[in-house]
C-alpha cells in the first residue's frame, strides 16, 4: 500500500532550503552587482553591472550548523519584537476585552445575516491589517459558528467570515508588524510608507471576499443541502463558550489599545520609531491594560510569558529563514540568483514583472507560510530584482504581502487555518472547494493592482 505524501514541518522545509542554498554555493558562480545609495540613503543594486567573481573559496560544511545561531542573531530585532507583541496581546486577551468586543459586534447584528457577515469580516480584517492578529481569533470560532447556525448558515460560512476576513486583512495590510513592517525593513524602505495606496485597495479586495462569503451563505440559507458539510457530523456547531457583556474596565482596555495604535503610527511618522520603540510601546500597553483590569502582577507575567511562548515557533522560523540569506550571501551567489531571476522579468517589462513577483510570492507561501519568515527569505531577492526591472521596492513589498496574505486562506501548511478547520471539523478538501474560486478572483484583482501600482509609480 502506498503511503500518502505528507508535507514536512515548516522548520524542516526551511532547513532543507538552507541545505539547498549551501548546495547552490557549490555549483553556481559567485557574482555581484555594483551598488549605490538611492535618494533615501538605502543601498540598491545598479542594473546591468552584474559580474562573476573569480577564485572564491567554497563554504565549509560546518556552516550548515553555525548558520542557525547566526540567523537567530541577525534577526534578533524582529524576533524579540515578535515575543513582546505576543506577550502584550496575551495580557490584553486575558482581560476578555477583545473576545467580548468581537462577540458584541457579532451579537448586535445577529438578526441580519448580511450585516453580520459584513461587520464580522471587517472586525477580523482590521485586526489583522493593523496589529497582525490571526491565532488570537481561534477562541472566537465557537461563538461565530453558533451565531451563523442560528441564522441558518453553516460552519463553512462562519469560518469564511473569519478566515477570509483575516486573509484580506493580511493581503492588504496597512501596518501589520509581522508582514509589512518586516518586509519594508528588509527592503530598506521607510516603515509604514505607501499607506494611502494600501488603504485604497482594501475596499475592492474586501468587497470581493464579502460577496463570495455572502453568496455562499445565501445558498445555504435557501437550501441546507447546498452546505459543503451537511453530511459531516463533526462539522456541526459545538457548544459555545459563555462571553459576558463588556464591563467598564474592558472598555477602557479597548480604548487604551486603540490609543496605543495611534501612538505607534505617530511615532513612526514623526520620529521613525522601529522595533525597539515599538516594542516599548506594546510592553507599556500590556502593563497599562493589566493595571486597568486590576490583574495581579504574577498573572500579568504568566500571561505575558505564555503569549510570547506561543510565538517561539514563529521566532525560530524567522531565524532559520534568515539563515538562507546568510548562506547565499556568504557563498556570494545571492546576486547570481537575483540576476538569473531578473532576466525573464526584465524581458517582459515592469508591469508584467510585478505580476510575476506576485505569483512567485504566492507559490512560495505554500513552503513558507510564516509571514515574517517569507519576508526574510524572499525580500532580499525581490527588492534588488525590483531595482533591476524598473519598479519601486514598495511594489515588491506589495507583491509579497498580497502573495503571503491571500494564500494563507488556502495553503494547508498554514497552522492557523488548519487549526480553525480542525476545531470546526471541516475537511480541508471541502474548504478547498469553498475557497478556490475566491483565490482565482483575488489573484486576478491582485495582478491588476500590481500593474496599477507600477503605472502610478507607487512609492
Amino acid at each position: 500500500m502506498s503511503r500518502k505524501f505528507k508535507v514536512p514541518h515548516t522548520l524542516v522545509l526551511l532547513y532543507g532550503m538552507i541545505v539547498i542554498a549551501y548546495a547552490l554555493t557549490l555549483v553556481l558562480p559567485a557574482g555581484q552587482f555594483e551598488t549605490e545609495l538611492n535618494d533615501h540613503g538605502h543601498e540598491v543594486v545598479v542594473p546591468g553591472t552584474y559580474a562573476v567573481i573569480e577564485e572564491t573559496g567554497s563554504l565549509p560544511l560546518t556552516s550548515l550548523f553555525t548558520v542557525i545561531p547566526r540567523g537567530l542573531e541577525s534577526a534578533q530585532g524582529i524576533i524579540f519584537f515578535v515575543f513582546i507583541i505576543g506577550g502584550a496581546l496575551a495580557v490584553i486577551r486575558a482581560t476578555g476585552a477583545l473576545d467580548a468586543a468581537l462577540a458584541r459586534v457579532l451579537n448586535r447584528f445577529g438578526g441580519q445575516p448580511a450585516v453580520l457577515i459584513l461587520m464580522g469580516m471587517l472586525a477580523f480584517a482590521v485586526g489583522s491589517s493593523t496589529i497582525g492578529m490571526a491565532e488570537e481569533y481561534i477562541p472566537l470560532v465557537a461563538i461565530l459558528i453558533t451565531l451563523c447556525v442560528g441564522m441558518k448558515m453553516d460552519t463553512v460560512a462562519a469560518v469564511g467570515i473569519m478566515v477570509v476576513g483575516y486573509g484580506i486583512g493580511y493581503g492588504t495590510a496597512v501596518m501589520n508588524p509581522f508582514t509589512v513592517l518586516v518586509a519594508q525593513e528588509v527592503a530598506g524602505i521607510t516603515p509604514v510608507s505607501g499607506l494611502a495606496f494600501r488603504l485604497a485597495i482594501f475596499l475592492p479586495f474586501f468587497a470581493l471576499g464579502y460577496l463570495h462569503v455572502l453568496r455562499y451563505a445565501k445558498k445555504v440559507r435557501n437550501d441546507h443541502g447546498n452546505s459543503l458539510v451537511f453530511d459531516i457530523p463533526e462539522a456541526q456547531p459545538p457548544d459555545p463558550p459563555q462571553t459576558g457583556p463588556i464591563d467598564a474596565r474592558q472598555r477602557l482596555v479597548l480604548l487604551t489599545t486603540l490609543g496605543a495604535l495611534v501612538v505607534v503610527v505617530w511615532g513612526i511618522k514623526q520620529y521613525q520609531w522601529y522595533f525597539i520603540e515599538l516594542g516599548g510601546v506594546f510592553f507599556a500597553l500590556a502593563l497599562v491594560c493589566g493595571f486597568i483590569y486590576r490583574m495581579p502582577l504574577d498573572d500579568m507575567a504568566r500571561n505575558f510569558i505564555a503569549g510570547a511562548g506561543e510565538l517561539i515557533g514563529t521566532a525560530l522560523l524567522i531565524g532559520f529563514a534568515r539563515g538562507i540569506e546568510i548562506t547565499l550571501s556568504d557563498g556570494q551567489v545571492l546576486h547570481t540568483i537575483v540576476n538569473g531571476l531578473s532576466q525573464p522579468l526584465v524581458a517582459v517589462g515592469p508591469e508584467l514583472s510585478s505580476v510575476g513577483m506576485l505569483f512567485i510570492q504566492s507559490i512560495l507561501n505554500f513552503f513558507i507560510p510564516s509571514g515574517s519568515g517569507q519576508a526574510y527569505v524572499t525580500m532580499p531577492i525581490m527588492a534588488p530584482i525590483s531595482d533591476i526591472v524598473g519598479v519601486s521596492r514598495q511594489v515588491a513589498v506589495l507583491a509579497y504581502q498580497m502573495g503571503d496574505g491571500f494564500m494563507n486562506m488556502i495553503v494547508p501548511t498554514n497552522a492557523v487555518l488548519m487549526g480553525i478547520l480542525g476545531i470546526c471539523g471541516i475537511p480541508f478538501g471541502r474548504w478547498f472547494r469553498f475557497i478556490w474560486p475566491l483565490m482565482l478572483q483575488l489573484l486576478v484583482l491582485g495582478s491588476i493592482t500590481m500593474v496599477v501600482a507600477v503605472l502610478i509609480g507607487y512609492q
